[in-house]
């Protein structure tokens, strides 16, 4: 199969809907996510935005707050999110990627989200500490 560039919201789409599948069944991350998003269409369809929003192919369109909402998951898992979570995740996605697309965009995709999980991370563990 022929490798896509990462240019439109169709293709974003595609990524998405394609990585939150082995997310889905994965055996460490798919009870988590299965067992807090109810709407998976919405889901996403509203991280289809986010990501636009991130590569610049859809400027503006993405309302939320990523910090707090993966605060509320590290929440939903009684604060067991650790960097085994991490790494299964940003496997899933680099293969995503690979498997599907290639150009500037595939790896400014790969760079952000490596950037956002350490980010996310941290504040989850920060978050933890100012509980108490």
């Amino acid at each position: 199969m022929e490798k896509l560039q990462l240019t439109t919201k169709e293709n974003v789409f595609l990524l998405v809907s394609s990585f939150y599948a082995k997310v889905r069944k994965d055996e460490t991350l798919g009870p988590i996510f299965n067992g807090i998003i109810t709407d998976w269409d919405h889901h996403l369809e509203h991280l289809t935005k986010f990501w636009s929003n991130q590569l610049f192919i859809e400027r503006g369109t993405y309302r939320g707050n990523p910090i707090a909402v993966h605060q509320k998951v590290d929440a939903y898992t009684d604060n067991t999110i650790n960097e085994l979570h991490f790494g299964i995740w940003i496997n899933h996605w680099f293969a995503t990627i690979d498997e599907l697309f290639e150009g500037e965009n595939a790896n400014i995709a790969k760079n952000r989200a490596r950037n956002m999980g350490t980010n996310i991370h941290i504040h989850i563990f920060n978050a933890r500490n100012n509980q108490g």
